[in-house]
């Protein structure tokens, strides 16, 4: 509900505070008095995209702060959830427009942009009018308020579930159609690797293995010669056979030599010591420095094999037997590729039945609500003089989608026979106020906290027509908030809370100005409007008459 609006500097306003109430509240006043000033400042502060001129002539800043009561589960909260802001029973906007034209928005005092003010907007108010294109005339709206008086969110909530099975079903089909499309092509090549892979069977840190055991025995072919032929030194005339026999004939004269000869003896024999663990370890040396030429060469041709592969599928040799699995998973998800499309495909058509089956029961619930719709529009158009006119929810076959795939919009024939068509092109601005209060009436259940707005709903009718307009705006208020800009004194009578909207010329400036009418001053104010200028005892006896009515 919209508690309070104050308005600073806007237009012909400088300083105006509203504090509006549940039920109906009507604005009346003369023409041009600033009514739809009002209503620019509110449209201002939503977010609303209108007139850029609105800052008061000689002021650097206009500024409108509206208050909203929330009551718990607003569709507000959910707004402000989703834009990071904190949630309260008490909603204030403000929004700030400098003379050279910037905008600054606040919500409960933070900073917010013109599309949160939108959304709030959209949950906040809603506006009607002759030139209604925010509401009932929009046909992008008419299909779900024909849901919300049918009371079809189930329905629709099943449809939409089934929308979802199906686009995942399609989905996966086409998810499923795109990679054995991209695998079929590259079948050869794939058969041809794994077989080509799976020859060789390459193992990780098999390359490492091989390049080590290549490179031995590349160096033992270069240095086993030498080695060998020191070996056959080492056992040769200068080595073990020399040493012994000098140590022989050493042994043999030093028992004549005093003594002499025992230090050369004994390192001799450690010589021969030493020679013997060095011919041992040249042997084994040599013993493992012996292989078959024909080892070098499968050794050589295994690791230019693995790494020809590795740079053909441009992968680390390490990585071959990894990469081979991955090839043989391509493969075997090609060969069961086709079963599983069909079962993928099965299950697309059971969505897509599903959904056709939800689809159609929504469009036949909307029938039906449609016929409910219609009467008890036509119900309503009656008191209101329009007997004559024949309203008409027109369902046609729309783009399938997530609510189905009917296509609704309300249409109007003004005379029995005459062509129908949309409400705004079809109905003159009396006959289009009387359809779209008829409408609204019906459907008043569907609202979930809204202020409605109403300019000027009333204009073109009056007499008992205008006093049925009144009895419903007054019927649409009750429980809620309705605001109504009026020149009918027949609504003006139905208001429970009632303001005046004056202009004044105070020291060459042209003011605007509200204030709230009394009790009394009802009775003065809606013989003006019953009279004019001149208020008569006439016209106030007729304007107790429809307070009191």
């Amino acid at each position: 509900m919209l508690r309070a609006l104050e308005i600073r500097d806007m237009l012909i306003i400088d300083r105006l505070d509203l504090a509006f109430q549940p039920g109906l509240n009507v604005l009346t006043g003369e023409t041009g008095a600033g009514k739809s000033i009002l209503l620019d400042s509110l449209g201002f502060v939503l977010g609303w995209r209108g007139r850029a001129d609105l800052v008061r002539q000689g002021a650097d800043q206009g500024e409108v702060t509206a208050v909203f009561d929330l009551a718990p589960g607003h569709p507000a909260r959910a707004v402000l959830a989703e834009a990071g802001m904190p949630e309260a029973d008490e909603l204030i906007l403000r929004r700030i427009n400098t003379s050279d034209g910037r905008k600054t928005a606040f919500v409960n005092d933070r900073r917010a942009s013109g599309e949160v003010l939108r959304g709030l907007s959209d949950v906040l108010v809603e506006l009607h009018g002759q030139q209604d294109d925010r509401g009932l005339l929009n046909p992008r709206g008419h299909r779900d308020m024909l849901d919300a008086f049918g009371a079809l969110e189930v329905q629709r909530s099943g449809v939409r579930a089934a929308w979802r099975a199906m686009g995942a079903a399609r989905a996966a089909v086409v998810a499923t159609e795109e990679a054995l499309e991209k695998v079929r092509a590259e079948e050869d090549f794939l058969r041809h690797a794994v077989k080509e892979l799976d020859k060789l069977a390459p193992e990780p840190g098999e390359e490492a293995v091989l390049d080590t055991r290549r490179r031995a025995m590349q160096g033992a072919e270069r240095i086993r010669g030498d080695i060998a032929r020191a070996f056959e030194l080492m056992g040769g005339e200068a080595g073990e056979a020399a040493l012994g026999d000098a140590l022989r004939w050493l042994e043999g004269v030093s028992d004549k030599a005093e003594g002499l000869l025992d230090e050369p003896i004994a390192a001799l024999n450690r010589a021969m010591i030493e020679l013997g663990d060095a011919q041992s370890g040249v042997e084994r040396a040599l013993d493992q420095m012996r292989f078959d030429t024909s080892e070098l060469e499968a050794a050589e041709e295994r690791l230019f094999a693995i790494r020809g592969l590795a740079r053909k599928h441009a992968v680390a040799p390490d990585d071959l037997a990894a990469h081979a699995d991955a090839l043989r998973a391509r493969l075997a998800a090609l060969d069961a590729g086709d079963a599983d499309l069909g079962r993928q495909r099965a299950e697309l058509k059971a969505a897509e039945a599903a959904y056709d089956a939800a689809a159609e029961a929504l469009g036949q619930a909307r029938r039906q609500a449609a016929q409910a719709l219609d009467r008890s529009v036509m119900a309503e158009l009656a008191p209101l003089k329009m007997e004559r006119a024949v309203f008409a929810t027109d369902i046609t076959p729309g783009e399938p989608g997530p609510d189905g795939r009917d296509a609704v919009q309300f249409t109007v024939a003004t005379n029995p026979g005459a062509p129908s068509g949309p409400l705004n092109k079809i109905a003159s601005g009396g006959e289009l106020s009387r359809f779209l209060l008829a409408l609204k009436v019906c459907l008043t259940g569907t609202d979930s906290g809204r202020t409605m707005i109403f300019d000027e709903i009333d204009r073109g009718v009056g007499g008992a027509t205008a006093d049925a307009v009144g009895r419903r705006l007054e019927q649409l208020a009750a429980g809620g908030q309705v605001l109504v800009v009026t020149h009918s004194p027949q609504v003006a009578a139905r208001g429970a809370h009632h303001w005046r909207v004056a202009k004044d010329v105070k020291g060459g400036v042209t003011l605007s100005s509200v204030v709230p009418v009394a009790a009394a001053g009802r009775v003065d104010e809606i013989a003006r409007m019953l009279a004019g200028d001149t208020i008569t005892d006439a016209a106030r006896a007729a304007a107790r008459a429809l307070l009191d009515g």
